[in-house]
């Protein structure tokens, strides 16, 4: 794959003599440079991967399905925005209706539960978080829960620019 990355034009036409794979390969050089052009890692993006859960391909998305994090004034908007909190409306601890649980980012939420999953087999202090919620309540509700800590952390490692600190989280 590196080798493929060091190509240049040239070296596609003294490699290959076949004209259909010359222009096959010409098309694919000129795609790659027209995407590594548009797509810039932000520096949240090395931020991102230090949390347990969240590897190259979950950073990338979140970073990219978020966009300028600064649109969001408050943690509780972008988790909001993550689908990561319940649109229930409740008076007197009854169930009164609910609201548009579409809104939001679907990828994001995704994107979320999935970095709980992993955080789980990764991280022994999400791993106990997880198995007290799970106890009190289903699993899925414990797993959303672990899907809303993670995204409000990744609003402030994203927002502040800073590594995560595990403790801070699961105190």
């Amino acid at each position: 794959m590196d080798s493929i990355k060091k190509l240049k034009i040239e070296d596609i036409q003294n490699q290959f003599t076949d004209p259909n794979v010359i222009l096959a390969m010409e098309s694919n050089f000129f795609i790659y440079e027209a995407l590594k052009k548009q797509i810039k890692l932000e520096p949240q993006y090395r931020n991102l991967m230090t949390i347990d859960g969240i590897g190259k391909i979950l950073a990338l998305t979140i970073m990219l399905e978020t966009g300028d994090i600064n649109r969001f004034n408050k943690v509780g908007q972008f988790a909001s925005y993550c689908r990561c909190v319940g649109s229930q409306r409740l008076s007197n601890g009854k169930k009164k209706g609910k609201g548009n649980t579409k809104n939001g980012n679907k990828y994001l939420s995704w994107a979320f539960v999935e970095a709980a999953n992993f955080c789980i087999r990764y991280n022994e202090h999400a791993k106990r978080y997880y198995q007290r919620k799970a106890a009190k309540t289903k699993r899925v509700v414990a797993l959303k829960a672990l899907a809303h800590k993670l995204a409000r952390a990744s609003y402030y490692v994203m927002r502040d620019d800073v590594p995560f600190d595990s403790r801070k989280l699961f105190c």
